[in-house]
């Protein structure tokens, strides 16, 4: 390929990614068109540019098109395919399945053949091998996460992994072993690593350093990569694959200039050699979005370092970066591609037009300066994707880099070479845990001194591109000392300006937010100076508790109102207590929500910051209330607007403090998710609420909301919100604060569709 074609190329790529994800009406017949035009104008560049549009295009409409079908979600279909991992968690395992064949369990559903890859949930699972293929009969629901502001958007995790639906295996009937995996020389390493008596650490370290099975690390090894600004170093990358290249480089120009003396320099198969090292470490380390965008940058690298044809290394960069997204076009929108890609331009921007160091003080020098110039600038990118800042990172990747690349990965790689020799291959191995524990001691002291920083949401964007900016301007060449210091020194004003912005909220207005947690319950409210929580969410089979994603460690709530004991309600307590700090937690007399607190009862009220909060229900004897009625219903005033959460209550329990609350709410969080036992006719007339929210899970087995309780807050005239659609919902309530309300997920249709973007939610049953 003529090299004037990278940068041309790599467009058309970046066009096709976008006309995929867009998919805008008659762009297949724009892009043919196009097409067509070129041929017959005789530019055959740009008929190339657009054909590559077009495959990538194909690619990522190709996926999209095998997502799950909605009249699909919660129905048994049976599939048949292959593991491609598998990850377990106690009595859990997590698989990805390559789908070779799919069919409806049931006659008269819509056809599911177009699907290639699930990820399942497998209880109870037996034991699982990668590479085996297995009869499943699964319930699917399309890719889809919770939506809640400033958090992991799971969904779109999903999508970028090409992951077409999710769900979990039916017990009946039975799973079914269909085949054995097939050789892996990747799985005999790892059972061979499994079988050395080697100490936990060490054996999960070198698996993720030279095997790049990262998922045998444990959650604590990633808290400690994440804090310290190393996780790059054990994820299969150019160093890791760049390394293997050189040395067999290395070896193979060793041994041509032995064979042939007078002509070694002109030998092409050292460089063969080298290529297909590459490619086979990379296979053997599962050939991952990591590891293949390694080895197609290490294949361009050492293309150009063979010299046969001297581009430069911005046409190199560009024609990697075509590689890589035409192999994989779902990973533009992965983060470590762009990160990745920024650090070699970054290196590519250092280098430039700066002479070749000379001898051990001069590498040395170059290395110190190379990993300053570029720390602050990765930081900022990784602050910008992930919002995170690990301030030790900089210092300490002057150490965990050469350690890392000139000692643990050689002596892990040398250890395998060595397998057939045990003594050998276990004294580079207790070398390497040696090393690997130093490291780790380090990392764990640079972290307890300066801990990983999660700065607030808003303050990431503008600290984030002041750093970058501050970096690239000691990165770029050329630039006078006067101009990078001045320039410096203003762009950290910036965090001095972040620092003293004006509070969030003022004095008499209230921020309620209804997190989105699925089939469950979780309301934050907020004034200018107090924090408390209307329940805690839900907690599932798997264990997982929504209310770990939504805030960094370390947070504060005044006060915890759990409702009722259903874990629906009060399963995220346990994770809310040890993660964060609680001043008081309120719960119904009678219900056990698994912690001390004080009796939700009605008559107790309290006020902050202008704001006041009333228990209405229950009464203190509860003895012959159900669990569901015995929750606590809070009404909340802020000048003459008001929001009431009830709860779980039926419709019984609601005639009985119905008196308490004048007519005409502000907003009403709906009484059990929109069920058909609460929200009665009664409390719908006299109450009148301007919003109505009902919490409740996208796809959920329980028809919520029920169809008579949305025509019923309907005929009043309630705009209808459901976190199932619109994600988590947030409203300001009091002076200035103009009853803003605003969706995680906005939706078109509301800004355009019938009554001006109120009307949009119907039953789904």
């Amino acid at each position: 390929m003529p090299l004037g074609l990278a940068i041309p190329l790599a467009l058309a790529v970046l066009a096709g990614v976008l006309v995929g994800h867009l998919v805008m009406p008659g762009s297949a017949e724009l892009l043919a068109l196009a097409l067509l035009a070129a041929l017959a104008g005789r530019r055959p560049r740009l008929a190339l540019g657009l054909l590559v549009t077009a495959l990538v295009a194909v690619q990522l409409l190709t996926l999209r098109g095998g997502e799950l079908a909605p009249g699909l979600t919660r129905q048994d279909l049976r599939l048949e395919g292959s593991l491609i991992s598998v990850r377990r968690d106690a009595g859990l395992a997590r698989v990805v399945l390559s789908v070779d064949a799919c069919r409806a369990a049931t006659v008269g559903l819509p056809a599911c053949e177009d699907l290639t890859r699930v990820r399942l949930s497998f209880f109870e699972a037996p034991d699982l091998e990668a590479g085996e293929r297995w009869g499943l009969t699964v319930r699917l629901r399309p890719p889809s996460g919770f939506a809640n502001p400033d958090t992991f958007d799971y969904g779109a995790w999903l999508r970028r992994e090409g992951i077409q639906a999710s769900g979990y295996v039916r017990r009946n009937p039975p799973p079914v072993r269909i085949a054995e995996a097939d050789v892996s020389l990747r799985r005999q390493a790892l059972d061979h690593l499994d079988a050395q008596a080697l100490p936990d650490r060490q054996a999960r370290w070198l698996a993720a350093l030279t095997l790049g099975a990262s998922e045998r690390l444990e959650r604590a090894d990633w808290d400690l990569l994440n804090a310290s600004g190393t996780t790059h170093l054990v994820v299969i990358s150019g160093l890791h694959v760049g390394l293997v290249a050189t040395f067999a480089l290395w070896l193979a120009r060793g041994a041509a200039r032995l064979i042939t003396p007078g002509a070694w320099r002109l030998a092409v198969w050292p460089w063969w050699l080298a290529a297909a090292s590459a490619v086979g470490y990379a296979v053997l380390a599962g050939l991952e979005p990591p590891a293949l965008r390694a080895m197609i940058m290490t294949l361009v690298g050492l293309w150009v370092a063979s010299g046969r044809h001297a581009p430069g290394p911005w046409q190199a960069w560009w024609l990697a970066l075509a590689l890589v997204l035409s192999v994989d076009p779902l990973s533009a929108w992965r983060p470590g591609l762009w990160l990745s890609f920024s650090a070699v331009a970054l290196l590519i921007l250092i280098w430039q037009g700066r002479a070749r160091p000379r001898g051990l003080s001069g590498w040395l020098w170059a290395l110190v300066r190379t990993q300053l110039l570029l720390a602050p600038v990765m930081a900022a990118a990784v602050l910008l994707a992930f919002d995170r800042l690990a301030p030790t990172a900089p210092l300490i990747n002057l150490v965990a880099v050469p350690l890392v690349s000139t000692l643990l990965v050689p002596l892990g790689l040398l250890g395998w070479l060595t397998a057939w020799l045990p003594p050998l291959s276990m004294l580079c191995w207790d070398l390497f845990g040696l090393l690997v524990d130093a490291l780790a001691t380090l990392l764990e002291w640079a972290v307890a001194r300066l801990p990983l920083w999660r700065p607030d949401p808003a303050r990431v964007v503008p600290f984030g591109l002041a750093l970058g900016l501050a970096g690239l301007l000691w990165a770029l060449p050329g630039l006078a000392m006067r101009l990078r210091l001045a320039a410096t020194a203003a762009l950290m004003l910036v965090p001095l300006g972040l620092a003293s912005a004006p509070p969030m909220l003022a004095d008499g207005q209230l921020r309620v937010r209804i997190h989105d947690v699925g089939q469950g319950q979780l309301i934050e409210l907020r004034t200018a100076g107090y924090r408390a929580l209307y329940d805690t969410g839900p907690r599932f089979a798997s264990g997982f508790m929504p209310l770990a994603a939504l805030w960094p460690p370390g947070q504060r709530f005044d006060d915890v109102i759990v409702s009722h004991a259903d874990q629906d309600h009060a399963g995220g307590l346990p994770a809310l207590l040890d993660a964060h700090r609680v001043r008081r937690i309120l719960a119904p007399p009678g219900e056990d929500v698994g912690r001390p607190a004080r009796p939700c009862t009605a008559g107790r009220r309290w006020r902050r910051d202008g704001v006041s909060f009333r228990i209405l229900w229950p009464p203190r004897e509860t003895a012959g209330l159900s669990a569901n009625d015995r929750s606590c219903v809070l009404l909340v005033s802020v000048g003459d607007q008001r929001l009431l959460i009830t709860g779980d209550v039926g419709r019984e329990a609601e005639r009985r403090f119905l008196d308490e609350v004048a007519p005409g709410i502000t907003l009403l969080v709906a009484g059990h998710h929109g069920s058909a036992t609460s929200s009665g006719l009664q409390l719908v007339r006299r109450l009148a609420p301007r919003h109505v929210i009902f919490s409740a899970a996208r796809h959920n087995a329980f028809g919520h909301p029920a169809d008579r309780v949305v025509r019923r807050f309907r005929e009043v005239g309630s705009c209808l919100w459901n976190t199932a659609q619109d994600g988590a919902v947030t409203l300001w309530l009091g002076d200035g604060a103009q009853s803003r309300l605003i969706t995680a997920r906005p939706a078109a249709w509301r800004r355009g569709g019938v009554e001006g973007g109120c009307l949009a939610l119907e039953s789904p049953h």
